[in-house]
């Protein structure tokens, strides 16, 4: 894609200082590395060996090429024309990143496709008069480098935004989520980050992708559904949320408001109620698990109110914040009515029947109109976990459920994991819980969600145990999860109103 960047080379003086990596520049290679860019780093011949050392050690940590490139000098056809020799398969330009000193000697031969950006070493703010060949910061970069790629491409690709924790987004990005090349449906990735002023980073992309639970700091449930929950996130979250409450026209996956009641367990569960009027070809219901809230586990009437909501022991207990906070996975699994006085699980809590599915977990990914699933081994029926964890004494199970769940050896369908098409699960109604991912996209507004179900073995019922927002879908193959994944950001984009084109 002629103009667009297909490579970025490093002058080694930006990545490391003295014979010190630069701090700057781990995230930002992190982030380069899984980008669909080639990277590389250059250096002047003759360094010293301690320095070329390091050097190597960083191109192997970072997955980059070392090139012997000395700006000064001249002419430079022989060096540029090794490099692209060696980066014979990079499509378009190739970005070169010089200290301004260096940049301003810099003597680029008449065909070469490159395209020079100098770094001010010091005394300019972040973001201040950035352009396509000029930055003040490494983090600038990859602004920089999907300006350069949208001017390239023209009004044919839609940039996205994106913000989550490291780890997540490296974890998508090792898959190929997030490409700074435009992918094949026209969407260029730019990460977002709250260390550098946002409104200019915002101001570049058309759509913005977040995960704004793991920026939440405190939520304080609310005393009912009228009543919204109050939510803190960090600093930085704050921030990209008063922009988007001033910029309504601002295109999002997916806006914070509905996003709450995945929050909030129980109000989920009255979600989940809608589910009723749903019924499959097989006969079979798929609804969400009967549930109680409970704000004192030592209340007097707590043995009736679990009759009326038609929960029998053993059941399993949750807190109601579903995300966001720490203990939010704190979960417990109650065989006795008199455990529940002293029960550790926060309170308020949700208790929720435990229904007996086999050991056998089918989770379902939205991803905008196609739907996935995979199978995973889960809890053992009542029976067994009577057996395995003592029938005489038997004590609350309490578990963090992103950590380690109660399971049972010599299950069945333990020995590995599965994905659509092995025959552990040929008795799922996939139309019918099809039906309800539609029912539950439209009702809850999100393009890009997950939900765990789990059939009872008795009555067949189909239950929804779980519902989150943006998750890995790491069990589906990559080959098909990215491009369905591009597919619902670039359909969410086209189906904006009109009034919310920039």
């Amino acid at each position: 894609m002629e103009g667009a960047i297909g490579g970025v080379i490093f002058h080694h003086s930006l990545l490391l200082h003295d014979a010190i990596p630069n701090p700057a520049a781990d995230s930002l290679l992190r982030k380069l590395r899984h980008s669909a860019i080639p990277t590389a780093i250059s250096h002047e011949p003759g360094i010293s060996s301690d320095k070329m050392n390091l050097l190597k050690n960083m191109a192997t940590l970072y997955s980059m090429d070392c090139f012997s490139l000395d700006p000064s000098s001249s002419p430079l056809d022989d060096a540029v024309n090794e490099i692209m020799l060696a980066w014979h398969h990079v499509r378009g330009t190739i970005l070169l990143l010089l200290a301004d000193d260096k940049k301003e000697v810099f003597h680029k031969p008449a065909n070469c496709n490159w395209h020079i950006v100098g770094l001010t070493v010091e005394g300019a703010s972040p973001c201040e008069g950035l352009g396509i060949n000029k930055i003040n910061r490494l983090e600038e970069l990859p602004l920089t480098i999907c300006r350069i790629n949208r001017k390239a491409v023209g009004d044919n690709v839609v940039t996205v935004g994106y913000i989550m924790k490291p780890s997540r987004e490296e974890d998508f990005a090792k898959r190929g989520a997030f490409p700074m090349y435009p992918t094949h449906n026209g969407l260029i990735f730019l990460p977002l980050t709250f260390d550098l002023p946002l409104t200019p980073q915002l101001q570049e992309a058309d759509i913005v992708l977040h995960k704004a639970t793991d920026e939440i700091v405190s939520i304080e449930l609310g005393d009912s559904a009228e009543y919204p929950n109050k939510i803190t996130y960090t600093t930085g979250m704050e921030e990209l949320k008063i922009y988007m409450d001033h910029h309504v026209e601002y295109c999002v996956i997916d806006p914070l408001s509905n996003i709450y009641p995945v929050l909030d367990r129980l109000k989920i569960q009255h979600i989940l109620l809608g589910l009723e009027d749903l019924k499959g070809a097989s006969g079979h219901l798929i609804r969400g698990p009967h549930f109680l809230k409970v704000d004192d586990y030592k209340e007097l009437s707590l043995i009736q109110r679990l009759s009326e909501a038609k929960l029998s022991l053993p059941c399993i207990v949750k807190p109601q914040v579903a995300c966001g906070v720490a203990v939010a996975h704190n979960m417990a699994i109650v065989f006795k009515v008199e455990d529940f006085k002293d029960l550790k699980v926060p309170l308020p809590a949700v208790i929720q029947e435990y229904v007996n599915h086999s050991s056998i977990l089918y989770k379902f990914y939205v991803l905008g109109e196609k739907v996935f699933y995979a199978v995973k081994k889960s809890t053992p029926n009542a029976d067994i976990l009577i057996k395995l964890f003592g029938s005489h004494d038997l004590k609350p199970l309490v578990f963090d459920s992103l950590k380690s769940l109660p399971t049972a050896t010599g299950n069945p369908h333990s020995d590995s994991d599965s994905s659509k098409g092995n025959n552990n699960n040929d008795h799922i109604d996939e139309e019918l819980v099809t039906e309800a991912a539609r029912w539950l996209m439209r009702n809850l507004g999100l393009t890009i969600f997950g939900f765990d179900v789990v059939i009872d073995e008795d009555s067949g019922d189909h239950v929804i145990v779980d519902v989150n927002y943006l998750p890995s879908f790491k069990e589906v193959p990559d080959e098909v999860a990215i491009p369905a994944f591009w597919n619902a950001i670039k359909s969410k984009w086209e189906s904006k109103p009109a009034s919310m084109a920039l």
